[in-house]
């Protein structure tokens, strides 16, 4: 009678213990230390600190604006390969990436608050319009009840951050930054405990 061999689950991926080296399991806890500890620092400015980190990914944006933008003009400009149709909107879309970026970067404050108006009335919109979908579709489910509370309840939200969407955006940071620090931590964890006890192939 075979004895059955253990295993550890990785992500989604379950993995038979004869198969991993000990380099293997080592990488593996490397990867989730420091993904662990890049999850909780990331948590932990955000929920500690989110106006600044909001300012940095602006400035991040900001960055990423200008090099697409120079890479879509310099597309329109070197490209031969296209129309030139094609080539007047690249470098027509490189030069509002480019502006935007530039924008951005000159005001990273102001930006992150207009970015932050936007994100809370996109949001709102799409939970108001995601209550209503729940509603519609109350009488065919077969949970109507929680369907109904699910619906009206999107639907507050949203017009809640429809008000106040920098506020709403606010608070959906610090929930952003608690969730990070709780997987950071769960990553950290397993880092220390994955592959004890597995029978480890040389």
């Amino acid at each position: 009678m075979s004895t059955p061999q253990s295993s550890s689950t990785f992500a989604a991926f379950s993995f038979d213990s004869a198969e991993l080296t000990k380099s293997a399991v080592n990488t593996i806890r490397v990867a989730l230390g420091v993904t662990g500890v890049l999850a909780l620092l990331a948590g932990i400015f955000i929920t500690f600190w989110p106006k600044n980190a909001a300012i940095f990914l602006t400035v991040l944006l900001g960055i990423y604006f200008v090099i697409a933008g120079l890479a879509y003009v310099g597309l329109g400009i070197f490209s031969r390969g296209i129309s030139g149709g094609a080539r007047a909107l690249d470098i027509i879309l490189g030069v509002l990436f480019v502006i935007g970026g530039v924008l951005m970067l000159s005001s990273p404050s102001d930006s992150a608050v207009v970015i932050g108006i936007f994100l809370g009335v996109l949001i709102g919109i799409l939970w108001i319009i995601e209550g209503a979908v729940a509603l519609a579709q109350s009488g065919s489910s077969s949970s109507r009840g929680w369907s109904i509370f699910f619906g009206i309840l999107s639907i507050i939200a949203g017009i809640v951050l429809l008000f106040s969407p920098v506020w709403g955006v606010v608070i959906l940071f610090w929930v952003l930054g608690i969730a990070l620090i709780v997987l950071g931590i769960v990553q950290i964890v397993r880092a220390f405990t994955f592959g004890r006890g597995m029978q480890l192939s040389s």
